[in-house]
C-alpha cells in the first residue's frame, strides 16, 4: 500500500472518530435540550404514572373520600383531565380542557394534610416508575404550583369561608 493511500486512510478514520464524538456530544446536548414530557417517557408513560397515581388516591383511606360518589365513567374522566394537564405541563402535545384548579377543587375541603398525602403517593408512583430524581423535581416543582388553587384555606376563627 502507498504510503499516500495510507495517509488518505488514517485521515478518513480520524474524521469518522471526529464525527462519532461529535454526533455523541451533541446527542448529549440534544437530550439535556429534550421537553420534561419526552424524558419521562411520552404519553403512554404518563398515563401509566397517572393510572398508579389516581388509583393511590381512590384507594387510600385519608384521600378515597374525594372519589366517593363518582361513576367508573366519572373516574375515567378524572383520570383523564389528570392525563392531559400532566402531559401539557411537562411540554407534551396535550391540552387540558377541564376546568381551573380553583373551581374544579371549590368546596371539597381539601386540607395541607390532604395535599401533603397526595404528593406523597405522587412521590411513591414516580419512585416505582423509577423516575430520575431531576425528572421527579421537575414534576413536583409543576404540580405545587397548583397547591394554592387546590387547597382550601379555613378561615379566622368566627368568619366564614368565602
Amino acid at each position: 500500500m502507498k504510503l499516500y493511500q495510507l495517509m488518505n486512510r488514517i485521515m478518513f478514520a480520524l474524521v469518522l472518530v471526529g464525527l462519532a464524538g461529535t454526533a455523541l456530544v451533541a446527542g448529549d446536548h440534544h437530550e439535556s435540550q429534550q421537553s420534561l414530557y419526552k424524558r419521562l417517557g411520552g404519553y403512554d408513560a404518563i398515563a401509566a404514572v397517572v393510572d398508579e397515581f389516581v388509583q393511590r388516591l381512590a384507594t387510600d383511606p385519608q384521600l378515597g373520600r374525594f372519589f366517593q360518589g363518582h361513576s367508573v365513567s366519572s373516574v375515567k374522566k378524572i383520570r383523564q383531565l389528570v392525563v392531559d394537564q400532566l402531559c401539557e405541563a411537562t411540554g407534551g402535545p396535550c391540552y387540558y380542557t377541564g376546568r381551573d384548579m380553583k373551581t374544579a377543587h371549590a368546596g371539597m375541603g381539601i386540607s395541607e394534610a390532604d395535599w401533603d398525602a397526595s404528593v406523597k403517593h405522587l412521590v411513591a408512583t414516580l419512585d416505582k416508575f423509577k423516575v430520575s430524581e431531576k425528572e421527579k423535581n421537575e414534576v413536583l416543582g409543576a404540580i405545587s404550583t397548583m397547591k394554592d388553587q387546590i387547597v382550601e384555606k379555613s378561615a379566622p376563627m368566627g368568619e366564614k369561608s368565602k
